[in-house]
Formats: C-alpha cells, structure tokens, sequence
C-alpha cells in the first residue's frame, strides 16, 4: 500500500500539468534587484496572501459574532464601530507576519516604497485624521448614538458613528453626513449628554408702561398649557432688560425632545400673541423720528 502511494506521487511531480502550475506559481516580479535585499512578489505569494485573508476574515467574523451576541443593543453598536478600526490592522499585522515567515525582508519593503508611502500618507492625510477622531470620539464618550449634536450651525441626531465619518438625520429628515475630523477641529455641541431633556426658551419684548406682573403670568400661562412642556421643573419668566422701545421679558421652559424644540416654541408664541391681545398687552416696534430741515430758498 505504502509503496502504491509513492508511485502516485512520483507520478504527480513527474507530469506535465504539475510542473505547468508550479511554473505558474513561481511567476512574478522582482523589485529592487540592484538592492543587497531584492523582493520577489510571485503568483504563489499573492494566492497564500488571500488566502490568509480569507482565513482571517472568517476567524474574525467568528470571533464578531461570538462576542456581540452577549452584549447588550448599545454596547453591540460600540463594539462593532472599535472592531471595524481594529479588524484591518489586524489584517496588515497577519500579511507583514506572513512575509517575515517566507523569509521576504519587511524593512527592504518600506525601504523600496518609501517614497511611494510619504505620497500616498499625504494624500490621505485628511482619512487618517477622520479614523483618528473616530477613535477618540469612542474613547473619550463624547459622542453615542442617538444623541443630538450640533456642528457648524447644523443640528441633527446621530444615527450612526462609522469608520471615517458620522451620519446624523436632520429635523428636516436630511442625512448630514460628518467627516470626523471636524470635531477635532469645531466646537461640538451636544444637546443631549446631560439626558434628553433641554431647556428652551422664548423672548418677547412689551411696551413701556405694560403691568410687568401681567406679562409674567401671562407668559407662564402660555408655557404651562403646552402639553409637551414638562411640569418639573416650572417655567420661569425672567426680566432680560430695558430695551431701546420695549421691555425684554424671556420665558424659559423645559422640554422632553429637544431635537423638535421649534414647534412647541412656535405653539407657544402663537399663545403668547393671544394672550397678549386679549389682555391689552402690546408689542412694540423700534420707531425712528426723522426730523427734515429745509434749506431756505436764496434771493
């Protein structure tokens, strides 16, 4: 038996189609000949390469589905964003690793493409920044999502913190789309860090003379009535100043969703003109006197 396993196996190496795909293999390009450590990248190099790759991936994608299964909805969505970071370093880790052990000279690699590498890293200068502060953005906790951010005068609740930038939804349903550098750059607003409740508020100016305890119990009146303003804690009207044709009053109120803070405000200044009309309360415009002073006629 041992010996018709032999003569098989002579009889592989011996044919022609054996010798064909072992030539096949041994197929490549030699870089840096004039090198003391030139590099040899042939067929058979490149297939084991992938199919390292493939090795790898399913082992990750295994080891992905084994550890987030026991992770609770938002521990699950962290986990998946650090594993995305972490999985294609991972991926240059196993490849430099299987060079060294075929016995391909990592350094004469980086050396031969040296110049190639300081091209392509200032090329993708901006990317490396972006993956970066999505980095620190998971460390530090400054960001989760669901949270409503606001950046560059733009408002939006965070749906999803990927690789290179974060997705946020618009009150207008607008997908706005950040790269992630710009919260290294910006100043980040985040409306929701302390929880979901924000305080807003509305200003209102009154005539000169107007009783100011009328006003303020007609200001609380029209917050409280509010079904979606929140009765803890109570508004509170505050006197903001003298102004030039009016007198600055602002109600501060407490509500529960602040990513839709505009359409209890305008529900509430609907109100506040109500009120305001039936109580005889007006509201003042800046008046401007103009004075015209005629050049006499010469003789």
């Amino acid at each position: 038996m041992q010996n018709k396993i032999e003569e098989i196996e002579e009889a592989v190496k011996e044919s022609s189609v054996w010798e064909s795909i072992v030539e096949f293999l041994k197929l490549g390009i030699t870089f840096g000949e004039e090198t003391e450590s030139p590099v040899r990248i042939t067929v058979g190099l490149v297939l084991l390469v992938f199919i390292i790759y493939l090795i790898t991936s399913l082992v990750l994608r295994f080891f992905k589905r084994l550890y987030s299964k026991r992770l609770p909805e938002q521990d699950r969505t962290k986990f998946n964003t650090v594993f995305s970071f972490a999985r294609w370093f991972i991926y240059v880790v196993v490849i430099l690793v299987v060079f060294d052990s075929i016995g391909i000279n990592v350094t004469a690699i980086f050396a031969a493409s040296a110049a190639l590498l300081v091209g392509v890293g200032l090329a993708l200068q901006t990317l490396f920044q972006d993956i970066l502060s999505g980095v620190f953005i998971l460390i530090d906790q400054s960001l989760h999502v669901g949270d409503i951010i606001e950046i560059e005068d733009k408002v939006g609740r965070v749906v999803e913190i990927k690789l290179r930038t974060t997705r946020a939804v618009t009150i207008d349903n607008k997908v706005l789309v950040i790269p992630n550098h710009l919260y290294l750059t910006n100043s980040l607003y985040n409306w929701t860090q302390n929880g979901t409740s924000t305080r807003e508020s509305v200003s209102v100016g009154v005539a000169y003379g107007s009783d100011v305890q009328l006003v303020k119990k007609l200001l609380l009146e029209a917050a409280s009535k509010h079904p979606s303003v929140l009765k803890s804690p109570e508004p509170v009207v505050l006197f903001t100043g003298f102004g030039d044709s009016s007198l600055n009053f602002k109600v501060v109120f407490t509500l529960n969703d602040s990513f839709k803070a505009q359409f209890p405000s305008s529900d509430i200044r609907f109100e506040i003109d109500k009120l305001f009309r039936e109580h005889n309360v007006s509201i003042p415009f800046p008046q401007r006197d103009i004075n015209i002073i005629s050049k006499p006629k010469e003789d």
